[in-house]
């Protein structure tokens, strides 16, 4: 009996907790948390790194002197046989020897060099990349919250439009209404209703990006955003642009393009000076015979033409990569000016929104529902002012997620935190 007890209450409990946790509203996700996942768990980034890392590795590679060679060697006299002649002979024997090929000095070391503002290009280059991921999870996000609010507002004014076709449709049944009026009020709930579901559906799609940059598994639950709130502009057009010369990722990779063409170059010109190799062998001998050691040394002259070639075609490519440079600066200047006047525009239409249209159109709405109600006015200008406050809210959400699109752009565009 105890143990039935036990285990039924065990069992209320459960259902008590499942049943409260099933009623707990859902929380938002604060949007500095997606981007700290996002950074932690997308494949694009990962796989970004892990090229950077690689790349690393190469200076090592490349500044290690060549590999020795270590020589066996045995000469026969009088006969192809192994060791024929070498107990009468004393030109056989047995030889062990070691070369090693010794590059002039400094041709490592720049070479080297090159390689490592490869690998300054590869981090920059996975710069872009993360800064490309978390763009969108921070667009994929406010357009999330963007639905959220225009599905709250269509919600919210349905709820107020349907004792209005209510009343409307009481009046008419009393011969004091128009029938048009009430179809249209019912048109209008039609449509509202087509706005939710193409809303939902593009939630749908959204939560389907979101969770893949997130490498979140499909089957995970929704994401609910914070809500939509305008944030304010602290930076001028000048400072904006100031910081892309030295916090914008794709510029840093350009001008780390730059560094890399140069070090290359260097390099070039230094091919033209002579390599050389050193050898050594000892050469055993049979009998009494004296044994030999010899010592070599070589050098390996570059062909002028070759070299010439290769500095000319270094050269070539450090112009074209200080042009590219300059032209990537003036695209990302660019952009920057065009979204401040995106983002100082809206803010204007924020405003005027929020302290004229919205209110005025409500003021007019309820203006027009009062004298409805009071048999002073037709049912159409209730209607009318009604969907002129949705139009102008769904507007100021527009407004808001330009605003703070906007805003996410900047902040890719300048490396600052502006949201």
């Amino acid at each position: 009996m105890k143990v039935a007890l036990y285990w039924t209450v065990a069992l209320v409990l459960t259902t008590g907790v499942l049943a409260s946790a099933e009623d707990m509203p859902m929380k938002p996700t604060p949007l500095a948390q997606l981007i700290a996942e996002a950074e932690a768990n997308n494949a694009q980034i990962s796989a970004a790194d892990h090229s950077w890392k690689a790349a690393t590795h190469v200076a090592q590679q490349i500044t290690t002197l060549p590999d020795p060679q270590f020589t066996v060697q045995q000469f026969s006299v009088g006969s192809p046989k192994p060791f024929a002649g070498f107990s009468n002979s004393d030109f056989a024997y047995i030889g062990f020897g070691a070369s090693q090929d010794l590059p002039y000095p400094g041709k490592l070391k720049l070479k080297g060099e090159v390689a490592n503002r490869e690998a300054d290009t590869q981090q920059a280059q996975a710069d872009v990349v993360r800064a490309s991921v978390t763009e969108q999870v921070k667009l994929v996000y406010l357009q999330l919250a963007y639905h959220e609010a225009t599905l709250a507002i269509l919600q919210q004014n349905d709820a107020v439009l349907q004792p209005l076709i209510q009343s409307g449709l009481s009046q008419y049944s009393l011969g004091q209404g128009s029938q048009a009026d009430v179809l249209k009020a019912q048109l209008e709930h039609t449509k509202i209703l087509r706005e939710v579901t193409m809303h939902h559906q593009e939630m749908g799609q959204l939560q389907a990006d979101l969770k893949q940059l997130l490498h979140r598994s499909q089957d995970s639950a929704d994401i609910l955003p914070e809500q939509l709130l305008a944030t304010p502009l602290r930076y001028t057009a000048e400072e904006l642009q100031a910081l892309v010369q030295g916090h914008n990722p794709a510029v840093q990779m350009d001008t780390n393009a730059v560094e890399k063409q140069d070090a290359q170059l260097k390099s070039a010109q230094r091919d033209g000076k002579p390599d050389f190799n050193i050898g050594y062998m000892f050469e055993q001998t049979g009998g009494g015979y004296r044994d030999y050691y010899v010592l070599t040394l070589n050098m390996r002259l570059p062909r002028h033409k070759r070299v010439e070639g290769e500095i000319a075609e270094a050269t070539e490519d450090l112009n074209q990569s200080k042009q590219e440079l300059d032209s990537q600066v003036q695209q990302q200047l660019a952009d920057v000016q065009k979204q401040f006047i995106a983002v100082t525009s809206t803010e204007e239409l924020l405003k005027e929104y929020q302290d004229g249209l919205i209110p005025q159109a409500e003021a007019a709405f309820h203006f027009e529902e009062a004298a409805y109600q009071s048999n002073k006015e037709q049912f159409a200008p209730v209607l009318s002012s009604l969907l002129d406050v949705l139009s102008f809210e769904h507007d100021y959400q527009q407004a808001l997620l330009d605003h703070e699109t906007a805003l996410a752009h900047l902040e890719t565009l300048t490396g600052a935190t502006l949201r």
